[in-house]
């Protein structure tokens, strides 16, 4: 009888493989960072080559670590960075250029001269998205289009596009599955979000050739096998996801209302709306949550992206040399009983939800003399937490009731100091998992229930466990004074490109 499930987590700045038990324990992990890069103010790219071979090896320690074999592992998750884009050759399976990320902006003309067209409406209504360089389709176009002979190969059938779930799953299997999952394929813009396949429109409008793209598959299925030389035998490839549904999975919202705000790179907040989309009044984002195939079912979300908030400590350090360790951001903060007055805007990708504007960029207002690092490492936590509750705002909105809790887990969840500011900021409560590796165990258990390891959702909400409860404790007449300094912060940074 099989123990485990391996979940492979690829994120934005390092690949992740765990080994989880029966129980969504954490049985073992292994991690690791791969290059940033920055070829010009706004483009971000990674070697996709470097991913699979970072992602391959921590797979192979982690399983090695928890002493399995390929026959105790039931299945395996891949959950990855949405939006990043890879093109390869399928013969080779060489990438033809580097991996365009999420985070990039050079395709922000691009979408601009698209919205002055008129097409922006059209677009919602088919994929619940806006047009902005945060998803794949203008990516796709771009690489076509400035890699030489990249058009007339694509037209050949030579080429292949892929999120980062694709191109994992296209080395696992040897070349022999080329398939993504609908809450990846969602992110794309080219994917109609009522009947879940690819739209002729869309294609046509953002100029990409329906043969590069993958087939579109449930979350949770059996899609294939890894080929035997990777683990010593195949193992069952059960689940794929985006990380930010992967996350809401694996926090166990699976009731309409019920919502979860992961903190990494970015902070992406979502909420299940049900087995229908739902169109959003307040700028957030229609999507797919996920797809199962045991009982054969679809839930949809709300989300709002921040295109920056883990990464802010991420640039104090590396950036300014504030620390030396992303850990130790909570003890400088500390070092200081507020902010003051100090704001920062970390608008260094733009702004995601609900502003969506591509041309602004980082600002610190508020300095003086008597400012010092410390103010600036509790502004820049409190900026985490100041996004977060814009987007918990327009949420609520849509929702048309008050959300009661929001569940939090990412790297930055460990950080107490930003979580109460977000409690008291949102005057929502901030419930943090016992387990808060919550991207990849939902990975986990999407592919555990392609196989049956575990029996349903309800015994997936049953493994679900509290491990700390932050209560609002602001005056809400200081809360509004925040936000609206926050909000005048914002608007310095605006239309700044």
């Amino acid at each position: 009888m099989t123990k485990f499930v391996l979940a492979l987590d690829q994120g934005t700045t390092s690949s992740r493989a765990i080994v989880f038990d029966r129980r969504g324990r954490i049985v073992s992990s292994a991690q690791q960072e791969f290059r940033q890069i920055f070829p010009q103010p706004g483009w971000v790219e990674h070697d996709a080559a470097e991913i699979w071979s970072a992602q391959l090896q921590c797979a192979q320690t982690a399983l090695r670590q928890a002493g399995a074999s390929a026959r105790d592992v039931a299945a395996i998750g891949v959950t990855n960075q949405r939006e990043t884009t890879v093109i390869w050759d399928r013969a080779t399976g060489t990438p033809i250029a580097n991996a365009i990320v999420w985070q990039d902006r050079r395709t922000a003309d691009r979408c601009k001269a698209l919205r002055e067209r008129g097409v922006e409406f059209r677009v919602t209504q088919q994929t619940g998205l806006l047009l902005d360089p945060y998803f794949s389709a203008t990516k796709i176009e771009w690489l076509l289009d400035h890699v030489p002979g990249a058009r007339v190969r694509a037209a050949r059938g030579e080429l292949a596009f892929g999120t980062i779930d694709t191109w994992l799953i296209w080395n696992l299997t040897g070349g022999a599955e080329h398939v993504t999952d609908v809450s990846n394929a969602s992110r794309t813009l080219l994917l109609d979000l009522h009947s879940l396949s690819w739209s002729d429109e869309l294609l046509e409008l953002f100029n990409v050739p329906r043969s590069v793209l993958p087939r579109v598959a449930a979350s949770s299925e059996v899609i294939g096998a890894t080929v035997p030389e990777l683990f010593g035998e195949p193992i069952a490839i059960g689940g794929i996801v985006g990380d930010q549904q992967a996350a809401t999975f694996g926090q166990a919202c699976f009731g309409i209302g019920m919502a979860k705000n992961t903190i990494g790179t970015g902070a992406f907040m979502l909420m299940n709306v049900g087995t229908r989309p739902q169109a959003s009044d307040n700028r957030l984002l229609a999507t797919v949550g996920w797809k199962l195939s045991h009982p054969m079912s679809t839930s949809y979300m709300l989300e709002g992206s921040v295109f920056v908030a883990g990464a802010v400590v991420q640039w104090l350090r590396d950036g300014l040399g504030l620390f030396a360790h992303s850990d130790d951001v909570e003890a400088l903060a500390r070092q200081v009983e507020d902010h003051g007055d100090v704001f920062l805007v970390p608008g260094f990708a733009g702004l995601g939800a609900p502003h969506w504007d591509a041309e602004a960029r980082g600002a610190i207002v508020g300095l003086t003399r008597g400012t010092t690092k410390a103010h600036i490492a509790r502004a820049a936590l409190q900026s985490i937490a100041f996004q977060s509750a814009d987007v918990l705002a327009a949420m609520q909105r849509d929702a048309h009731q008050p959300l009661t809790e929001v569940r939090v887990d990412g790297g930055a969840a460990k950080n107490d100091l930003l979580l109460q500011f977000q409690a008291d900021i949102t005057g929502v409560p901030v419930v943090r998992p016992e387990v808060t590796e919550t991207t990849a165990l939902g990975a986990a258990y999407l592919a555990g229930l392609a196989m049956r390891f575990w029996s349903g959702l309800d015994e997936i909400s049953n493994l679900w466990r509290t491990e700390r409860r932050f209560e609002p404790a602001m005056e809400a007449s200081q809360r509004d004074e925040l936000i609206a300094r926050w909000h005048k912060a914002v608007e310095r940074s605006r239309s700044w490109a």
